[in-house]
C-alpha cells in the first residue's frame, strides 16, 4: 500500500472514531490492527491524539551552480594543477580574466564563480577528485658522512623573512633502483613557499652543488640557510664548503623524521610526483627537457598563479587537532610583502606576469610533459627490445621466407609483450590528455 492511501485511511478511521461510542471503538481498533498490522495500544495513541494532517512539502533550493559553470570551474581546476578548494578560491580572481576571454563568459557567470566557497567546490568536484588518488614512494638513504658538523634542526620554522630553505631529491628511476637515471633537486623557500627545482643525471656531490649555485642566482632574494635530509649528496664536504664559504646556514633534519623537512616533503609531489610520475628518465635529453620546465614555464606557472596556504595555529580539542590557515596567496605575493628580496628579479617578474595567460602556460607544460613522456617510453622500448635479443636462450632458425622465432626471459617469458607491459605502468599524460579535449570542447 502506499504512503498516501494509508494517510487518506487514517484520516477517515480517525474522523470515525471520534463520532461513535465505546462498543464501536472497538471494532474499529480491531479493523485497525488488522489494516496497519500494529499493536492495539498504538492504534489507541493515533486515534486519541491529533487529528494527521499533510505533512509540509519540503522546499528544495534551486541550484545556483548549473551544468556550466562547474565544467567552467573544473576546467580552470585542472588547468590549475588540481588545487585544494581553499587554494583554488584564492586563485580564481587570477585566472579569471584570462578564462574570460577564452571562454567569453558573462558578468553573471564571472560573479558566481568569484562566490563559490571552498565547501561548494568540494561537493561539485567530489566525483572527480576520487578518480584522482594516486600514492607515490621516495627512495632516499641515509648518510653518515661531517654529520658532527652540521646541526639538527628539529624546533619549529618560524622564519620571518624568505631565503630559508629546505632541499630533498626526488627519484625517477621507475620500477627498477639500478644503473643511472635522473633526479629532482627540489628546493622550497620556508616564508614564501617560492619552489625551485633542477634535473640531474645521478647524485654525485658536483652535481648537487651546481644545481644550488643556479637556483641561488635565479631566487628573487638571497639565500640564507639550507636544511636538508641526511643523504650523502647533501652531508659532504663540498657542499659542506659552500655553505660555509658565502655564509650559508647549513642544518639537517634527524634521520627517519620526514616531517623535519615537511615543506619540501609536500613539494615532491605536488611539484614534481604529480608531473612526471614515476617513470624512469635516464638519458640526458630526458633531463634537458626536464630541465627546460623547471626554468621556463613550470616554474612560472607554479609560483606566479598558484596559490598555496600556510598553517596559522593549531587548536588541540580532546584527543583531536583543529588547523587554521591563513589566507592562501600565490608564492610571488609574499615575496611582495617581504623584505630584503632582490629589486631587479621582482621587478622582472612584475613585468612578466602582466603578460604570462596562466591557460597557455598549462597548456604549454602538459605537451612539454606529455613530449618528453613519449620520448621516453620510446627509448624503453627500443632498450627492452635490444635487451631481450641479446638475452635470448634460444633461437630457433626458420626456413626461407619466415620469422624467425626467439624465446626470452623475463616479462616475454611470462607472455608479457612488451606494449602490454607499459600499458600496466602509470601515465601521466592521460590525465592532461583528458584536460586538453576538455578546454578544447569548453573554447569557442
Amino acid at each position: 500500500m502506499s504512503g498516501q492511501w494509508i494517510k487518506e485511511h487514517m484520516s477517515a478511521i480517525y474522523l470515525r472514531y471520534k463520532e461513535v461510542g465505546r462498543a464501536e471503538k472497538k471494532d474499529i481498533l480491531d479493523e485497525f490492527c488488522k489494516t496497519h498490522d500494529c499493536h492495539r495500544k498504538h492504534a489507541i495513541r493515533l486515534l486519541n491524539g491529533s487529528p494527521p494532517v499533510d505533512s509540509p512539502k519540503r522546499r528544495r533550493r534551486t541550484p545556483l551552480y548549473d551544468a556550466t559553470i562547474i565544467s567552467i570551474l573544473r576546467t580552470i581546476w585542472e588547468a590549475a594543477g588540481y588545487l585544494w578548494s581553499v587554494r583554488l578560491k584564492a586563485a580564481l580572481p587570477l585566472w579569471l580574466p584570462w578564462a574570460e576571454r577564452r571562454f567569453q563568459l558573462t558578468a553573471t557567470q564571472v560573479r558566481l564563480l568569484l562566490s563559490i566557497s571552498p565547501a561548494q567546490i568540494d561537493r561539485r568536484l567530489a566525483p572527480i577528485k576520487r578518480k584522482l588518488k594516486r600514492r607515490i614512494y621516495g627512495r632516499t638513504k641515509p648518510g653518515t658522512l661531517l654529520k658532527h658538523h652540521i646541526p639538527v634542526k628539529t624546533d619549529c620554522w618560524d622564519v620571518r623573512r624568505p631565503g630559508f630553505l629546505e632541499v630533498d631529491l626526488v627519484s625517477h628511476s621507475g620500477p627498477s633502483f639500478d644503473g643511472l637515471f635522473a633526479y629532482t633537486l627540489d628546493v622550497t623557500d620556508i616564508h614564501t613557499t617560492w619552489s625551485e627545482r633542477r634535473a640531474i643525471l645521478g647524485k654525485d656531490k658536483e652535481s648537487i652543488v651546481k644545481a644550488i649555485e643556479e637556483i641561488e642566482r635565479s631566487l628573487p632574494f638571497p639565500l640564507l640557510g639550507i636544511d636538508s635530509d641526511n643523504g650523502t649528496e647533501f652531508i659532504n664536504d663540498l657542499l659542506y664548503a659552500y655553505c660555509q664559504k658565502r655564509k650559508i646556514q647549513l642544518t639537517r633534519g634527524r634521520p627517519y623524521k620526514k616531517n623535519d623537512n615537511a615543506h619540501v616533503e609536500q613539494k615532491n609531489w605536488t611539484h614534481v610526483r604529480q608531473i612526471f610520475g614515476y617513470v624512469r628518465y635516464d638519458t640526458q635529453e630526458a633531463v634537458d627537457a626536464m630541465n627546460a620546465l623547471y626554468c621556463g614555464e613550470l616554474r612560472l606557472y607554479q609560483n606566479l598563479f598558484q596559490p598555496s596556504v600556510k598553517l596559522k595555529k593549531k587548536i588541540h580539542i580532546g584527543s583531536k587537532i583543529r588547523r587554521l590557515y591563513r589566507t592562501a596567496q600565490t608564492p610571488f605575493d609574499r615575496v611582495l610583502h617581504s623584505k630584503g628580496t632582490r629589486t631587479d628579479r621582482v621587478t622582472e617578474f612584475k613585468n612578466q606576469l602582466k603578460h604570462l595567460d596562466p591557460f597557455q602556460l598549462s597548456k604549454t607544460v602538459d605537451q612539454k610533459i606529455k613530449a618528453l613522456y613519449q620520448m621516453t617510453i620510446e627509448q624503453q622500448r627500443v632498450s627492452r627490445h635490444q635487451k631481450e635479443i641479446s638475452s635470448a636462450s634460444t633461437v630457433i632458425l626458420a626456413r626461407p621466407g619466415e620469422h624467425q622465432k626467439f624465446r626470452f626471459h623475463g616479462h616475454a617469458s611470462r607472455g608479457l609483450t612488451p606494449d602490454l607491459f607499459h600499458d600496466l605502468r602509470f601515465d601521466p599524460v592521460s590525465q592532461l590528455q583528458r584536460r586538453l579535449e576538455r578546454e578544447a570542447a569548453l573554447s569557442p
